[in-house]
């Protein structure tokens, strides 16, 4: 089974960049024509600064040597998802792979009011009209959905209605749209066990302190194939309206002044065909059912 599961992680999944149920088209600004590598508005002259959380979690982060401070994964080896996403925009924009430099952002913060520290984020940050009131996304690059997680052993593994769920006791994120949409899609009658990181949320399903997690559905594919043996991806939360799931967004500061620029270099990278390439490399969509 774990192997089966992680030869998942590799299978092809098309990516549709077409407007999400609840979620917004990517707000983007900017105060100049050009993109040009020396034109660009930048927090250190000559680098595009990016941010993520720490630990950076496979499969959006993975391989490489470790290096202070990264716990699990250091994103600057371009490999996992999203840090290939990162070093193809920045090529986009000029950078050599040189050129980027990486800063921790706790998740909750990345998408908080106020100055960053940052040019670009990548952390699996949904786009939604709550958090594009503080910060500007680039457009989608990458659609996804939620998935419930538990261990095989518990009654909640069998469920394959949304109804099933209400009484189950979860764990979720802090922050995440994982929490939120639980809330609001599942409405569970026990409290929802909160916790500051994704490690915290596997660890409280491992030790049965809760009986499910709602992750997003790629993680889904690596927990339970790396992380927690005997654990199983009992669905995915139904799609409202026939839409595909929420959509991931690079984070910029509010009217960030390359905002349009980097929005340009995700197009770019959608219509040459290369996020669909890394999606085949590093991610998967495939053998999770939907819940009714």
């Amino acid at each position: 089974m774990r192997t089966k599961l992680i030869s998942l992680l590799c299978l092809a999944a098309p990516l549709t960049l077409a407007a999400c149920g609840g979620s917004t088209t990517a707000t983007t600004t900017g105060t100049g024509d050009s993109c040009a590598k020396a034109d660009l508005a930048l927090k250190s002259a000559g680098k595009l600064t990016v941010g993520t959380d720490n630990p950076a979690f496979p499969p959006w982060f993975g391989g490489g040597e470790m290096s202070s401070p990264w716990k699990i994964n250091d994103p600057a080896t371009g490999k996992g998802y999203e840090s290939a996403v990162v070093y193809a925009v920045a090529k986009k924009l000029g950078f050599e792979p040189t050129e980027v430099t990486w800063t921790v952002v706790p998740f909750d913060k990345a998408f908080s009011p106020g100055k960053k520290d940052f040019d670009i984020l990548a952390n699996q940050v949904s786009i939604s009209p709550q958090r594009a009131k503080a910060v500007t996304f680039s457009s989608g690059y990458y659609n996804v959905n939620q998935a419930v997680i538990a261990l095989e052993s518990n009654a909640v593994a069998k469920a394959t209605t949304m109804a099933e769920l209400k009484d189950v006791k979860f764990g979720a994120q802090v922050g995440t749209t994982s929490l939120s949409a639980l809330k609001e899609r599942v409405a569970p009658t026990k409290d929802v066990a909160v916790y500051n990181n994704q490690i915290d949320v596997i660890t409280a399903l491992k030790t049965k302190q809760v009986d499910a997690i709602v992750v997003d559905l790629p993680t889904g594919f690596y927990v339970t194939a790396a992380e927690i043996e005997n654990s199983t991806i009992v669905g995915q939360f139904p799609l409202v309206d026939g839409a595909s799931g929420e959509q991931f967004g690079l984070v910029m500061e509010k009217d960030s002044p390359i905002a349009t620029c980097v929005t340009d270099a995700v197009d770019a990278l959608q219509s040459d065909g290369t996020l669909g390439t890394l999606e085949q490399t590093y991610l998967a969509e495939a053998g999770a059912p939907f819940l009714k």
